[in-house]
């Protein structure tokens, strides 16, 4: 019966997660369909297929830490799902961009040798072609687990790669490279202290979401000071004060504080779970 409970669970969050992993490509074909993309729907779908692909590539590798902040092993049966939609989005990013060049493969190779971002962003698709095409069970028996682990933390300078590619490419403030780019940090420092040490306690856990916070309000800081001119101080009392919205350093924070949030709460939850049941008093006759 746990069996069958098990298998149901993890075959509705499959589901969930799919249907989660397709409806951006359905809103997107809506709006193009409909007329809604403004005086140039071919750049519009070009940029949300790409920013789409960069957002689950970012999701794919934050599977394995929230499973184990969670203490949720279901999750790792979506990673390789969220994977292939970062492929399937850049693939779409890619021929769109062929199609807005008028199918000219010639002059799109052209661009792509030389410039830069495009270079950038190219090489990354070309990675995660090689992460899809190897994200089968078959293939991955085919290497051989050693091998296949080896090719698939890729994963990672290919996330550093689009990440690159988003920030070069965007024209004006870098609102959401700029988060992408503090949670790639957040996830490659996590990684790195796990690979270290063994396990992310909840100090370094802590430790983590605010020193990865605190780096992103300071590089946030910095580019604006130096790139717009706006003071250090103005953009602190922004950012506090939420007069714009919530800034990117903000969001960052956020997260490695939500984070911490959700692992003391799941500490707490399994306390709870294996706290011994108070013996009920005897009752006479």
């Amino acid at each position: 019966m746990a069996d069958g409970s098990r298998f149901v669970g993890v075959a509705a969050l499959r589901t969930a997660v799919l249907l989660g992993l397709i409806a951006p490509a359905a809103w997107i074909a809506l709006d193009y369909a409909l007329g809604a993309m403004g005086p140039r729907p071919v750049e519009r779908a070009l940029q949300e297929a790409g920013s789409w692909a960069v957002r689950f590539v970012i999701l794919s590798l934050a599977v394995m830490p929230l499973r184990q902040v969670m203490r949720w092993p279901r999750l790792a049966a979506v990673r390789r799902r969220i994977g292939v939609a970062a492929f399937c989005y850049a693939a779409l990013h890619f021929t769109i961009y062929i199609a807005d060049q008028k199918f000219d493969l010639v002059k799109a190779a052209g661009e792509i040798a030389l410039r830069l971002y495009l270079t950038i962003g190219f090489t990354a698709l070309c990675g995660l072609i090689a992460l899809a095409a190897t994200s089968t069970d078959a293939m991955a028996r085919r290497l051989g687990g050693r091998r296949w682990r080896q090719l698939h933390w890729l994963a990672y300078p290919i996330a550093v790669l689009a990440v690159v590619h988003f920030f070069l490419q965007t024209r004006l403030e870098a609102v959401e490279p700029t988060i992408m780019a503090g949670l790639l940090a957040w996830l490659l420092l996590y990684r790195a202290v796990e690979r270290w040490r063994g396990a992310v306690t909840l100090p370094t856990l802590t430790a983590l979401g605010l020193g990865v916070g605190a780096m992103a309000i300071a590089a946030e800081t910095a580019v604006l000071w130096f790139k717009f001119g706006v003071v250090p101080g103005r953009v602190l009392t922004a950012m506090l004060t939420f007069e714009t919205g919530i800034r990117p350093g903000m969001a960052v924070l956020g997260v490695g504080i939500l984070v911490v949030v959700l692992s003391i709460a799941r500490n707490i939850s399994s306390r709870a779970g294996t706290r011994p049941a108070t013996a009920e008093p005897a009752t006479s006759a």
